[in-house]
């Protein structure tokens, strides 16, 4: 997948997580963001790698969001690996 093409699904992503009244709080205290940071940076692939890598940390989240947005669960990996730090290997 191309970077341009994994920004747009991440800022599908991100406006999904905007809408979890519950989560997005959660993402804002773990990041350290503001709603205006949210505006501000949601065309910036490191910050949208973010909002990928903050859905990811539970698997009920990804299968949620990518059940939104129509995809396979398996995708947002895919749209992970084409952002900026997303060839780099996790250890944990």
């Amino acid at each position: 997948m191309k970077q341009e093409i994994a920004e747009i699904h991440a800022m599908g992503m991100l406006g999904w997580l905007a809408g979890q009244a519950e989560l997005l709080p959660v993402f804002l205290g773990a990041t350290g963001a503001s709603e205006d940071d949210l505006r501000a940076c949601a065309g910036e692939a490191e910050f949208l790698a973010s909002v990928v890598d903050f859905v990811m940390m539970d698997d009920v989240w990804v299968i949620d969001c990518a059940t939104d947005q129509g995809w396979p669960p398996e995708q947002i990996m895919v749209i992970r690996a084409a952002l900026p730090g997303g060839d780099l290997p996790a250890w944990t």
